[in-house]
């Protein structure tokens, strides 16, 4: 079994696949392998894993949390949705800037946002379950969460009529963040293999 990066968005997001065996039963695949994820560069150093089960039009997001830092490696187990990831780092040169991709359980990929990212989803079939896996335990205390339809942003949401929560709907902007103290912690640093 091994895994394949499909691509790479704003430097950091890693669209990765995993390759299933396929036979008149069905299919098999790993969705994590420590080996493999560290030959393509990958985290592997996942701590906590998370399941949410969404109905058509739900939207979660934008989240993020800075202590601990958390990255999140999300796939979607049943249905369709549309997975997005907001570069929130100050000084990054693709700061406010967004990727959305179709994901589900057919196409079987799995996206990676780092920390330094707030992450969020749109259910697109009438059941949308999504794991994803952490590599930092919770912490309410030190977690926040982005405007959905922040027009900085700018997110093409494939759907119009959505359901979020009440702290979803109260979220801050993207200005907002990037000018509160707690934005220190997603500093934007430049790659070591690429010149000034």
């Amino acid at each position: 079994m091994s895994f394949v990066i499909e691509s790479r968005y704003l430097e950091d997001v890693v669209v990765a696949v995993p390759q299933p065996y396929r036979d008149e039963r069905g299919f098999f695949m790993e969705t994590f392998r420590t080996d493999q994820f560290e030959k393509l560069g990958l985290p592997t150093g996942f701590v906590q894993d998370n399941q949410s089960l969404s109905r058509k039009g739900v939207i979660r997001g934008l989240h993020f949390q800075w202590d601990p830092p958390m990255g999140k490696l999300m796939r979607v187990t049943r249905g369709e949705a549309f997975l997005v990831a907001v570069d929130i780092r100050k000084g990054s040169p693709t700061v406010g800037k967004w990727v959305g991709l179709r994901v589900s359980s057919e196409n079987v990929k799995q996206v990676w946002a780092p920390a330094g990212f707030a992450r969020g989803f749109c259910a697109l079939t009438e059941e949308v379950e999504v794991q994803y896996k952490c590599t930092g335990i919770y912490n309410g205390k030190a977690e926040s969460a982005i405007r959905w339809d922040d027009p900085d942003i700018g997110i093409k949401w494939p759907l119009k009529d959505v359901l979020l929560s009440q702290k979803d709907r109260e979220a801050g902007t993207l200005r907002e963040w990037l000018t509160s103290p707690n934005s220190e912690r997603f500093l934007y640093t430049q790659p070591a293999n690429l010149e000034p």
